[in-house]
């Protein structure tokens, strides 16, 4: 990247959510429970029959078979309960109640001790934009506030890799790809669908995970947003 004087390498950085910023699978798996004991006291017929198992393995078959909606998980998990509903019987409308529940235990996130300090430091020098796959609204999780703009799959139409996401960030920030850096867990949908755009990209590894030999390495890989600050920092001074 050529010297940027008297400007920071970055005029914008974009950020995934979960397992970037908070564990996902607990998450959803709170969620799905208080979901499920609702529908054994609302829908007994159908709960008799579809455990947790066979309710995601529904979703799963109707992604393949509707991949217009695949992208936007609450409009799958909609549809499939209207259609489990009405067939045992129910009044497909409860389905609205479900995902309204459903969603108001998606977003009791519980983001890593590291990320509030973090983005609130770096939402003072950065316009920050949350891209993601999944439908957790940021603006009803602790982490409110902390972003200028915030887009989901649903939101532009694809999932990552696609690049609609990016390019949705890109052009809210008015920036071009060479001045953005995305952060994000997945080393497929994170790190290398940005870097096909032209971004920069730094994979948050918490886990310690070794990285796909068939990829080129990301820009920096840290282990939480704290080091992702030194990264920004040593970043800078080599410009």
């Amino acid at each position: 990247m050529d010297k940027l004087p008297t400007e920071r390498a970055f005029r914008l950085l974009t950020i995934d959510l979960d397992d970037t910023l908070w564990p996902c699978a607990p998450t959803i798996e709170r969620a799905e429970a208080v979901l499920y004991a609702w529908l054994e006291r609302t829908a007994p017929r159908l709960t008799e029959v579809y455990d947790q198992e066979a309710m995601r393995r529904h979703r799963r078959v109707l992604m393949m078979s509707r991949p217009e909606i695949a992208h936007d998980l609450t409009a799958v998990r909609r549809h499939s309960l209207r259609g489990l509903l009405s067939a045992y019987g129910y009044d497909m409308a409860l389905a609205d109640a479900a995902v309204a529940l459903f969603l108001e235990h998606r977003n009791r996130v519980i983001p890593y001790a590291d990320v509030l300090p973090a983005l609130q430091a770096l939402g003072a020098e950065y316009p920050l934009v949350s891209v993601t796959n999944g439908n957790a609204e940021v603006a009803r999780t602790p982490l409110r506030g902390l972003f200028g703009r915030s887009l989901t799959a649903a939101d532009v139409g694809a999932r990552k890799p696609a690049p609609n996401l990016f390019l949705g960030a890109l052009q809210w920030g008015r920036v071009p790809p060479e001045r953005a850096l995305h952060l994000g867990d997945d080393p497929y949908r994170d790190v290398e669908a940005a870097r096909r755009l032209g971004m920069a990209a730094v994979w948050i590894n918490r886990g310690d995970t070794p990285w796909p030999h068939e990829l080129k390495p990301p820009a920096g890989e840290v282990a939480d947003l704290g080091q992702l600050r030194c990264w920004l920092e040593d970043r800078q001074r080599a410009l």
